[in-house]
């Protein structure tokens, strides 16, 4: 029987969360899986924000993590053992099951991908939920106009990073972008193709919007919430599109973050913002595959990782995400060679 490390959830954190709230723990697995179920040896796992709301036991879209199991979250891998003679031994697999270093998943909970079209980390980072979240976001929640001046927030993180790309693609005519610090700032320059950079570690962001727009923004992704959803608004032009994806400045909060003070702005121009979910919008992954895989081949989709190697170093990597320590898509190699 395989052995498989696992992470487990041991505390659920207050604030911020701290390595003591995972454990590495060891179980074993059946040689042989069950019919209708495959055996995984995952390659590759994501880290995500949206984890650190399933860390608490309060009801949302999507259930808590159980203490002392297991967490979830994506993951590629390859099939060791079949239960389904539809899918064979060596096959490729992305799943819910990460976490851990081996998995035994329902056939019909894992899709077959094709490590011809890309290697099997993009299908977490660009060809997975991160990339389809971009994609959907200015395709449906905030679509882009051909014209339209976008705004991205967390602009050099897994989403935000494919965001910028895609609504050049959609015909923005200008796309701006905000990150942390310079590094990452030059970043959104000089490899990912934004025309302008704020770095909200310097302060004023309302200020170093309004320089990079000074007649306002018609698209706004929001992956962070607080003051970069109010310089949003604040900068908004009549019948601009607002996505909120992600909120990851108030992730830790142990009181409700404040609203913006200056939503009637949006009322005034007659702006939108509306939420996505992007578990909404999986219908979308056959059409942002092709349409990911021939920029990424073209080099018009630019991408970066960010790798930390092993289970065991999982949490960090988390929590590393958390504070921002990433650049593109952060991942979790579970395999010593995977690509």
């Amino acid at each position: 029987m395989p052995q498989s490390r696992e992470i487990r959830l041991a505390a659920r954190p207050a604030g911020e969360p701290v390595a003591g709230d995972f454990t590495l723990a060891t179980t074993s697995l059946p040689d042989t899986p069950p019919p209708g179920t495959l055996l995984v040896r995952n390659l590759w796992m994501s880290v995500d924000p949206y984890m650190r709301g399933r860390m608490d036991d309060a009801p949302s879209y999507i259930p808590p993590f159980e203490l002392g199991a297991p967490l979830e979250g994506s993951a590629v891998g390859e099939v060791v053992a079949s239960g389904v003679p539809e899918v064979p031994v060596g096959a490729t697999v992305t799943h819910f099951a990460g976490w851990r270093e081996y998995a035994l998943v329902d056939a019909g909970a894992a899709t077959v991908v094709d490590t011809a079209l890309a290697p099997p980390s993009a299908y977490l980072g660009p060809l997975g939920a991160t990339g389809l979240t971009a994609y959907a976001a200015l395709t449906r929640t905030a679509p882009v106009r051909e014209g339209d001046v976008v705004f991205v927030s967390a602009a050099a993180g897994a989403v935000g990073s494919v965001a910028g790309q895609v609504a050049r693609a959609l015909g923005a005519s200008r796309v701006i972008g905000s990150a942390g610090g310079p590094e990452k700032t030059k970043k959104l320059l000089d490899t990912f193709g934004f025309d302008a950079a704020l770095d909200h570690r310097q302060g004023g962001l309302a200020e170093q919007l309004a320089q990079a727009a000074p007649d306002g923004i018609d698209v706004y992704v929001d992956n962070v919430g607080g003051d970069h959803l109010q310089a949003a608004i604040g900068a908004i032009r009549r019948e601009g599109r607002i996505a909120l994806v992600g909120a990851i400045s108030t992730y830790n909060d142990t009181t409700p973050a404040p609203g913006p003070n200056n939503l009637f702005q949006a009322a005034k121009q007659e702006a939108s913002l509306r939420g996505m979910l992007v578990t909404s919008h999986f219908d979308l992954f056959p059409e942002w595959t092709r349409k990911a895989a021939a920029m990424l081949a073209d080099g018009s989709l630019r991408t970066e990782r960010t790798v930390v190697e092993g289970i065991e170093r999982a949490p960090e990597a988390f929590l590393g995400v958390l504070r921002g320590a990433n650049t593109g898509k952060m991942l979790v190699r579970l395999a010593a060679g995977a690509e």
